[in-house]
């Protein structure tokens, strides 16, 4: 996190000093503490654009974005390459939080990435208008970690853009976070996902909530003969625009450890036992999905995103098409 000034002249000892101490300070929590420090460090060196990185960084840890957004643009003013630096991926994301659109295209820009189409302005000639929001990036699927310093879970979802998850699985109800749901992500990943495909996916940390889901999330647990029953619930909640997702087969649990490495991801295609996987063989539900690989477990717990009104005529419908081999039972809303 801490870069050195390669410009006219190096920094000063008690610069490097007083940064030092104070991302010792950031690492043990103390923002307060840190900020008087580099605030210090910016004072002492005005010109070096470091000083003002940094001081945007302890913005974004603090999720304090207009400050965050001001420091970073006084970083970008003094750099000395024209693309790919970290301060403008920084300003990106202050930009994004803030829902500065122009600013937030400037930003991707000025990192090198390709922004699709231009900003339009208002007939009056007033300030951009919703349609300088950066979509249509095409960064395709990524793993996002949510609640990062807590009780952390990969789940997938779609870039939206250098900075935004839309969340498309079904959260445990332990994260907070639902289907649906926007969330703010670093830039730096955090381990990967891969498949068996050979494709690999970065996972990165959730920063904050951006945008929330007025979809709940139900569990459920189903009588499901095989697998293609299952199937069929996934399929019909897709169809109708929401999401079923078995947590029996699609959770694990991993230490930070593993969750922060290179890991194969669980795509329903067999059973994948590996060292990394801290579930127990047999027992379906958020605290282990694992049969020994012979066996199916009729008895699945099933996350449900959808609203009130129509989930349980979902799972009637589902269990209408097959009653002979379909059947739930203990539906509750959990987040």
């Amino acid at each position: 996190m801490r870069i050195f000034g390669k410009g006219r002249h190096r920094p000063s000892a008690s610069w490097r000093q007083a940064t030092d101490r104070a991302f010792t300070l950031i690492g043990d929590g103390r923002y307060e503490d840190a900020g008087e420090l580099l605030t210090r460090a910016a004072d002492l060196e005005p010109w070096l654009s470091e000083s003002w990185f940094n001081l945007a960084l302890l913005h974004k840890f603090r999720h304090d974005w207009e400050q965050a957004r001001a420091a970073g643009l006084r970083a970008v003013a003094l750099l000395e390459r024209e693309t790919g630096a970290p301060d403008w991926w920084n300003v990106g994301i202050a930009a994004t939080a803030l829902q500065d659109w122009p600013l937030a295209r400037r930003a991707w820009q000025a990192y090198g990435l390709k922004v699709p189409g231009s900003p339009s302005r208002s007939k009056t000639g007033g300030g951009a208008t919703a349609s300088d929001e950066p979509l249509g990036m095409e960064l395709g699927s990524a793993a996002v970690r949510l609640s990062p310093e807590g009780e952390a879970e990969v789940v997938w979802g779609r870039r939206l853009d250098p900075a935004r998850i839309e969340v498309l699985s079904i959260p445990l109800p332990s994260s907070g976070r639902r289907w649906g749901e926007v969330v703010l992500h670093d830039g730096v990943p955090h381990g990967e996902r891969t498949t068996s495909a050979g494709h690999s996916y970065p996972v990165f940390d959730e920063i904050e909530l951006w945008a929330p889901s007025p979809v709940p999330t139900w569990v459920v647990l189903l009588e499901a003969a095989t697998e293609a029953d299952r199937d069929a619930l996934e399929q019909l909640a897709a169809d109708a625009g929401f999401a079923a997702e078995d947590w029996s087969s699609s959770v694990r649990l991993l230490c930070r450890m593993c969750s922060e490495s290179r890991m194969p991801s669980d795509e329903g295609e067999g059973v994948h036992l590996d060292p990394h996987d801290h579930s127990e063989p047999g027992h379906p539900g958020p605290l282990g999905h694992r049969t020994d690989g012979q066996l199916w477990v009729p008895e699945r717990e099933c996350g449900v995103a959808a609203p009130a009104a129509l989930v349980r005529g979902l799972l009637d419908g589902w269990v209408a098409d097959s009653p002979d081999s379909r059947d739930w039972r203990d539906l509750e809303e959990v987040c």
